[in-house]
């Protein structure tokens, strides 16, 4: 199993969760976040001032998800949240040793 977390941006959360449902993947968490990275930031100018927002919000979205629906999961998030502009985000992708779900007991895949 694996364990994908996706850090996009805000505006493209509809498009990514919409996407992800019609494919079948509904399980996920999602929060939200700031952060930087080659973004850097926004300059924006309020009465005149020019103020410097380096922490940008973002959507943060993580899934468990069988290994053998990992590159469609992935493709699906790139191809959705995808604009082509610096501030698209990343997908991170780590092992999962073991999922529990408490109310059964259910034990790995059968719990995702």
């Amino acid at each position: 199993m694996k364990r994908i977390v996706a850090v996009i941006r805000e505006e493209m959360f509809e498009s990514v969760k919409s996407a992800l449902i019609d494919i079948g993947c509904d399980g996920m968490n999602v929060s939200t976040v700031k952060g930087r990275g080659r973004q850097l930031g926004i300059s924006e100018s309020y009465r005149g001032s020019k103020h410097c927002i380096d922490l940008i919000p973002k959507t943060r979205i993580e899934l468990i998800v069988n290994n053998e629906r990992l590159e469609e999961i992935l493709g699906t998030i790139q191809k959705s949240a995808r604009t082509g502009e610096i501030g698209d985000g990343k997908i991170f992708v780590s092992d999962v040793e073991e999922v529990i779900r408490i109310r059964t007991g259910e034990r790995g895949s059968d719990a995702v």
